[in-house]
């Protein structure tokens, strides 16, 4: 029904009409009732941002500001034509190829055979008019030897289809294959006598006129220019000299991002909680792959130094001006801007790094669509358009990491000298790159002080996060934004749920702390989970999840006003959630 209504092109459809496209002329006798509840069942999955509305005996779609990728294929397909015409043959071919790139394999293949059969027909011409108008530039701009593997098959697959066979001879004609140029010829009439009972028209036989007479031009046209060598653009931020570990996770993004052979958007999602080095392992990976890209590397983080999110538009332009390209009269909307990018930037062969996304609706408009291309995306939430097959969830440092970081940053030695004070830092920093990034940048900037001296400032808990904070940098910051992106209600519950430390618990002893049902706790634990800010642990003996806090994000998380007594040194956190349990918070 989706795709009927789509194909209506804003035009109302008939209940009969949709009838026959579902059922042909065999319809149930609740067919009335079907189509309202498929109806009904459309409006709550689209959403508000298209309108489902009755129009007499029949139904409308009105898509509003949502882009349809057939919309999109006509228009690239459009404009192409237009710049063959006036002999535009690289912007021709660059326009056509976005066109391509929409076509992700056949066209309704996943619908009933009635409408099917009444629309593929139409829809495969018109890939098919787009495939040959792209040949044609790319003929024109002297790129017939990578064309001819493909214009062979094609001509296999579409026999009697003459401008195919008139293109597969041009090609073979202009690497030196006249032979076989011929021979492409005398199939093509041999087929079209016997399936037809005509001769071949008069583009094909013009073109074998030309390859008897050796008149069919072997170069590009001296009118054809060449065109002017794209910029590269080179955002990437610079790399951390001192980056440290996480191995694995480089592998993996290498083997995720590399070109190779595909016909999607390679991509690769890193997601994990505040402070855990996203952004650091994407810029070494980005870096390590940046000859792979030869087209250029382009960044953005699209997060505000204030934690909001930024304008995607604001981040298109600043693509855009990166690829030599400006936004022309009318083409400043983000719809206009989202289609130029990927007009641009299809083909290319460039790394797209997007840092500290905050949701999909900022990230699908930068995403882009060429199979050449690759994107990294860091966030501390799961995209909803990433399966578990592009994402890795980054773990906090094991003590061993944080300590080779704590070294590489500090200085080795002066590490090696204060090993057990060293120690005391990596647990207070629990894992958290950010923490020991901080802790050792305080070292280094401060060479008079004993290691020592810093690991006693750490050892308290309530002091701990006013220490964690060098220049831009800081912890307790760092995890505040995570807690301003939760709704109110799991902000206030994560105090709440301090009284467990760090130690795991699960659904139900988390109802029984929030005074709530296990349903609503689930539901705020997950919501906290979703954002980082609970670690999901092995599951309960009840079959549950369950889940821990983060020490730092229990640091966070503590109401400043509850009065500890005096914490035993070797376990903190027992006298910590002991005063929570006698003195709650609220």
């Amino acid at each position: 029904m989706l795709a009927t209504l789509i194909l209506a092109d804003g035009h109302a459809v008939s209940d009969d009409h949709l009838s026959t496209m579902l059922w042909a002329w065999d319809p149930p006798a609740t067919m009335s009732a079907q189509l309202y509840t498929y109806v009904s069942r459309l409006r709550k999955r689209l959403g508000s941002d298209v309108e489902l509305t009755r129009r007499s005996r029949g139904y409308q779609l009105s898509i509003h500001q949502v882009t349809l990728d057939i919309e999109e294929f006509q228009r690239h397909a459009r404009n192409g034509r237009a710049a063959l015409a006036q002999g535009r043959h690289d912007q021709a071919a660059r326009e056509l190829r976005a066109a391509l790139d929409l076509v992700r394999g056949p066209a309704l293949s996943n619908v009933t055979e009635f409408l099917a059969d009444a629309e593929r027909p139409r829809l495969e011409e018109m890939r098919l008019a787009a495939l040959e108008d792209w040949i044609e530039a790319e003929l024109a701009l002297g790129r017939h030897h990578r064309l001819v593997p493909d214009l062979t098959s094609l001509t296999a697959e579409h026999p009697m289809r003459e401008r195919l066979r008139a293109q597969l001879m041009t090609a073979l004609y202009r690497c030196d294959r006249q032979v076989d140029a011929l021979a492409v010829f005398r199939s093509g009439r041999r087929i079209l006598a016997d399936e037809l009972g005509i001769d071949p028209g008069e583009t094909l036989t013009a073109v074998h006129q030309a390859v008897l007479e050796g008149t069919l031009p072997r170069v590009v046209p001296a009118r054809i220019e060449a065109a002017p060598r794209a910029s590269v653009p080179a955002m990437l931020p610079a790399d951390l000299p001192d980056f440290t570990g996480r191995r694995a996770e480089l592998a993996w993004l290498r083997a995720r991002l590399e070109p190779g052979a595909g016909d999607r958007t390679r991509q690769a999602f890193v997601t994990g909680m505040a402070g855990v080095g996203k952004s650091a392992l994407a810029l070494r990976a980005a870096h390590a792959l940046r000859d792979r890209f030869p087209d250029g590397r382009l960044y953005a983080d699209l997060t505000r130094p204030d934690g909001e999110p930024r304008d995607p538009a604001g981040i298109l332009r600043s693509f855009l001006r990166a690829l030599a390209i400006g936004p022309g009269a009318g083409e400043d909307t983000l719809d206009e801007l989202v289609r130029l990018y990927r007009t641009h930037s299809a083909g290319r062969r460039i790394l797209v790094v997007l840092d500290n996304a905050t949701g999909h609706g900022q990230l699908s408009a930068l995403l882009p669509t060429s199979p050449e291309a690759a994107v990294l995306v860091t966030g501390r939430r799961h995209p909803p358009g990433a399966s578990g097959h592009d994402t890795a969830v980054l773990a906090p440092f094991t003590d061993e990491e944080a300590t080779r970081l704590l070294a590489t940053v500090a200085g080795p030695e002066r590490i090696a000298t204060e090993a057990d004070a060293a120690r005391e830092i990596v647990r207070s920093c629990a894992g958290l790159p950010l923490a020991v990034r901080i802790a050792a940048v305080q070292l280094a900037a401060r060479p008079h002080w004993r290691v020592a001296r810093l690991a006693a400032r750490l050892a308290d808990p309530w002091s701990r996060l006013d220490e964690l904070t060098y220049d831009s940098l800081d912890v307790r910051e760092s995890l505040a934004r995570s807690l301003r992106e939760v709704s109110a209600r799991s902000r206030e519950a994560l105090p709440a749920l301090a009284v467990f430390g760090t130690r795991e618990f699960v659904t139900e002893a988390a109802a029984r702390r929030l005074r709530t049902s296990e349903i609503s706790a689930e539901q705020t634990l997950e919501e906290l989970a979703d954002a980082r800010l609970l670690e999901p642990a092995e599951r309960g003996r009840t079959g549950r999840p369950a889940y821990r806090l983060h020490e730092l994000v229990l640091l966070t998380a503590l109401p400043p006003r509850v009065e500890l007594p005096a914490l035993p040194h070797t376990d903190p956190w027992r006298g910590l959630t002991g005063a929570l349990t006698l003195r709650p918070a609220g």
